[in-house]
């Protein structure tokens, strides 16, 4: 049998792999979390949204909605959002917010019952987070909400949370859908495309002579034809049953018989009314007005005995997009003359006028509805409706080309959520891919800019303080162990890639990482792109200016210290195996929170630890990452695939010189020589030290062989001593 063995010399790790291997066996097996009770929380919400609530039903429906009611009368609807979406957050598991509607499809109240955000669990107050959502309260479930900026001009905006613009992103995603969803399925709203689009032009420049046969027959005119027989059974189960009702001789008597056509349309209008009545229609009609006319015949009166001057028209009205269009007076023109040729006498007919403030879209369908009204009481009525459905014929319309702004909005409208975040951080992304793209020539081409020792420490100096300033502060792009993890839960629960596209700036971190560490090692991110790293090299760097003293541990015990970030990266990893909520929480042994993401401005706790690590920094460079860091750690496990060898080395390395591994500030370069890439920062100080020919002390001892006289240097004298017996 084989023995199994541990070092932390980095030369091998194969016991910490195998117990990796086993804690993802184990998650794999796992069964799935319950669902969590929210307790009275739910009920407390619907209370404050409408004090007068006294029934609440249970959840139904394939989006378990409940009706909130007082008496006999809705007050509205509340469903959780997991029931109708479900989009991951940054987490990688959704929020689920209780969102509440009224009867007209208007949010009253949407609030976050559980989610699993890190920056909401410790860090941004999660009152910010329920401020945020008390913006949604009085938005139509037909409005578009983004987050941030937008091309669509008639969308509603809102602001993002600082430091949570992912998760406030997949919450307006969460809310809007789900609630929009819910309207439709409850006849809140339509669900009908044409209510956004922009409405067609009726076409006036066509005109063809037709007859009252080809205008039925080809659907400019509609007919809706009700008998006696046909109203009782609508009245069926209801108080106005037997009513009035058809004798046996009567039940199949003509009700109505009634007529609707758009007359807007010269095909339509003119044969209809004949062309002076036509044109003198048209010319009356402002920008935006239509003109339908109703012809009908039968015992039941489309107009109404009751109609008084000043009234409402209260037995005819139409219906587009879930939209009401009643007439008055105003919007009544008498029809006493028709000329279509084959048209038949009617008992009355009437034109009436939409007027522009309906926005009526003559390219989509419509629907006439006929109020038939039977008396059961002495003041009481119970109404029904017939509904006689319009759609005007394609040779009449055109449609408009939407334009370049209309074009832009739908297709940020119909963009996945990843991709709308990817258009909302464009400039953060182009800055970073090209200082990515400036990080890559500089490791391609590390041999010629070593040999200029001065300006490649002024040029890692700027890029560490880019990645503090623009990385960490600006973008927010500090990677976290809590990504490892959920990476990790995600390839063995339920993997998709938009979960880590939703940031962008993490994402292209990682690609990079990932990329970088099958070429060069785990030190490209440690050494230049990690924002608390290049804060602690910063500082220290100040600090050696102004002489504060600097202290290293012996070796020996500096090699066994490696083993602690080991450690802290195993107990996240079991932790997570019981709860990725509290490995969360246990993850705050990185100080990354509360030093780059929300810039110091946590409590007083969370910032003395920062502190206290970065005044030790002060002292010994890069304490926390050499020692704590359980990022490090996994990133050093994955370093074992690490493909080429770009630190070069000579024989003399180690013995007898020992300059490169005394000059090495986070001393990952053994006393053996041999550069140890599980703890290297790749700051490239040892191949500026390769290259120069007078420090070097290989190179120095060549020269001398060779009787050259080196240039003078203050460094000669230090590098010669270490390496003279």
């Amino acid at each position: 049998m084989s023995s199994v063995h541990f070092s932390v010399t980095g030369r091998s790790f194969p016991s910490a792999c195998w117990l990796v291997f086993l804690m993802i066996l184990s998650l794999a097996m796992m069964p799935s979390v319950q669902a969590k009770e929210y307790g009275g929380l739910e009920r407390q919400r619907m209370e404050l949204v409408f004090p007068g609530l006294t029934d609440v039903s249970e959840p139904a429906g394939d989006y378990q909605v409940q009706t909130l009611t007082q008496g006999d009368d809705i007050l509205g609807y509340a469903f959780q959002s997991i029931n109708v979406v479900n989009i991951p957050a940054y987490s990688g598991k959704p929020i689920n917010l209780q969102v509440i509607l009224d009867p007209q499809g208007v949010i009253r109240d949407a609030y976050m019952l559980e989610h699993h955000e890190p920056i909401v669990l410790i860090g941004i107050p999660e009152q910010k987070i329920h401020d945020f959502n008390a913006t949604y309260t009085d938005i139509n479930v037909q409005q578009r909400v983004v987050v941030g900026r937008s091309s669509d001009k008639s969308a509603v905006t809102v602001d993002a949370v600082t430091g949570a613009t992912v998760t406030v992103m997949v919450i307006n995603e969460a809310v809007m859908r789900s609630a929009h969803a819910v309207a439709v399925s409850l006849g809140l709203v339509e669900d009908v495309a044409g209510a956004t689009q922009k409405p067609a032009l009726v076409r006036e420049d066509v005109y063809q002579p037709a007859n009252w046969s080809e205008l039925t027959g080809n659907g400019a005119i509609r007919r809706m034809l009700l008998t006696r027989g046909d109203i009782d059974e609508a009245f069926k189960g209801s108080e106005a049953e037997g009513i009035d009702e058809a004798t046996a001789e009567q039940v199949g008597d003509t009700f109505v018989d009634l007529y609707v056509t758009h007359l807007n349309p010269p095909t339509i209008g003119r044969n209809l009314l004949g062309d002076n009545q036509y044109r003198f229609l048209m010319e009356d009609l402002k920008p935006g007005e239509h003109a339908i006319a109703v012809l009908g015949n039968g015992e039941y009166s489309f107009k109404g005995s009751g109609y008084v001057r000043g009234g409402i028209f209260d037995r005819i009205q139409l219906r587009q997009f879930g939209d009401i269009i009643s007439f008055r007076d105003l919007d009544f023109i008498r029809l006493s003359d028709v000329y279509a040729a084959g048209i038949p006498d009617f008992y009355e007919m009437a034109i009436f006028i939409i007027r522009d403030q309906y926005r009526f879209d003559p390219g989509s369908a419509w629907n006439l509805e006929l109020l038939v009204r039977r008396q059961i009481g002495p003041v009481e009525s119970i109404f029904t409706s017939f509904e006689l459905p319009y759609q005007m014929p394609e040779q009449y319309i055109e449609r408009p080309q939407p334009t370049a702004e209309e074009l832009a909005a739908i297709e940020e409208a119909n963009r996945p959520l990843w991709v709308n975040i990817w258009y909302q951080k464009s400039f953060q992304v182009g800055v970073l891919l090209a200082a990515l793209g400036l990080l890559t020539v500089i490791l391609f081409l590390q041999d010629s800019f070593t040999k200029k020792p001065q300006f490649l420490h002024w040029l890692r100096r700027g890029y560490l303080l880019f990645t503090v300033l623009f990385i960490g502060w600006y973008c927010l792009g500090q990677l976290s162990v809590v990504n490892v993890l959920t990476f990790v839960h995600a390839l063995f629960q339920d993997f998709r890639w938009e979960l880590f596209l939703t940031d962008p700036i993490i994402f292209i971190l990682w690609v990079f990482t990932a990329a970088s560490i099958l070429l060069w090692g785990r030190g490209v991110f440690c050494g230049w792109l990690c924002p608390f790293g290049a804060l602690q090299e910063l500082l220290n760097e100040l600090a050696r200016k102004i002489k504060i003293p600097q202290y290293e541990l012996p070796f020996a015990l500096h090699e066994r210290l490696w083993a602690i970030k080991y450690i802290v990266l195993l107990v996240l990893f079991g932790i997570s195996l019981e709860s990725m909520m509290l490995a969360e929480k246990a993850a705050e042994v990185e100080p990354f929170k509360t030093a780059i993401t929300l810039k110091f401005d946590r409590q007083w706790w969370f910032v003395l630890y920062v502190v206290v690590l970065l005044v030790v920094n002060l002292f010994t460079r890069k304490v926390y990452c050499r020692y704590i860091c359980p990022l490090g750690a996994a990133l050093s496990i994955s370093s074992k695939v690490r493909l080429f060898d770009w630190l070069k080395r000579r024989k003399e390395c180690g013995n007898p010189c020992q300059l490169c591994a005394k000059e090495c500030e986070i001393q990952a370069i053994h006393p053996d020589g041999h550069i140890n890439h599980n703890e290297c920062h790749y700051c490239l100080d040892c191949q500026m030290t390769y290259h120069n020919d007078t420090k070097c002390p290989p190179l120095i001892n060549k020269r001398k062989k060779r009787g050259k006289k080196a240039p003078d240097s203050p460094e000669l004298i230090p590098a010669v001593q270490v390496v003279e017996p």
